[in-house]
């Protein structure tokens, strides 16, 4: 679980740091080998990148990378992250009841090297799609990788597996709630006994069960909202160019 938590963790802020990992990569490859004054500056700073990368690459170019981003980001971090509290949990940081600074600096260390190492092969996929852009804004070396095929059933299968994580991550705590609004014993008058509404339940879940309190059942709202999403985009993707084959 603690593998899990922690890769889901990294997950969630990866889709609002990707961004900024495809602008940091476009000004790392900008003006490679070469001497100051000698080539286009396409990025001037941080800002000017964003806009540049969102005015001639759209929105979705911020974006670029972003599945093998969250993929890196629940293996190395999971591994990182996971590998660390189990350390914890064994008591190998503790000396004497306390916390080793020494100890605990190496199993951060070893953690991280494993995590590094497990990720690379995922990193080095991810720093490819993130470098591709629009000729006119090229930098470094520009990998012509081809996920999908043009038009292919398996861009649906991948947004809907992606657009899941989010939905499920934004939505399971309010999913818990409701369910045990509806599911509170009630007086003879229909008022429930438990928790007098949305608000008094999340804060009481939340106050006695902690924040996973409210993820609970995390795993089977994914099982359930993933496969519904996905064939329901596919579905969608598959009827409209039966519909409109020439769109």
């Amino acid at each position: 679980m603690d593998f899990i938590l922690s890769g889901v963790a990294a997950c969630g802020a990866c889709l609002f740091t990707n961004p900024l990992e495809v602008v940091k990569t476009r000004m790392q490859l900008q003006g490679e080998l070469k001497s100051r004054g000698s080539y286009q500056v396409y990025y001037r700073n941080v800002f000017h990148a964003f806009y540049t990368i969102g005015k001639v690459d759209g929105i979705a170019g911020l974006q670029k990378g972003l599945v093998p981003g969250l993929v890196y980001q629940f293996f190395m971090n999971g591994v990182r992250l996971g590998s660390y509290a189990i350390m914890e949990a064994s008591g190998y940081i503790h000396t004497n009841g306390r916390v080793s600074t020494i100890k605990s600096t190496v199993a951060g260390a070893v953690a991280g090297v494993v995590g590094a190492v497990i990720g690379s092969p995922i990193y080095l996929v991810k720093t490819h799609l993130q470098s591709q852009s629009t000729s006119s804004i090229a930098v470094g070396h520009q990998y012509k990788h081809r996920v999908f095929s043009r038009d292919s059933w398996l861009e649906a299968l991948s947004a809907g597996m992606v657009s899941s994580v989010v939905v499920v991550l934004a939505m399971t705590p309010f999913d818990v709630v409701s369910t045990r609004l509806y599911n509170q014993p009630v007086d003879h008058m229909g008022k429930g006994l438990m928790y007098r509404g949305f608000v008094d339940c999340f804060s009481k879940t939340l106050k006695k069960e902690g924040l996973i309190g409210l993820y609970k059942g995390l795993g089977a709202s994914y099982f359930r909202l993933g496969p519904h999403t996905i064939l329901s985009l596919l579905f969608w993707d598959e009827l409209r160019k039966l519909y409109c084959p020439h769109s």
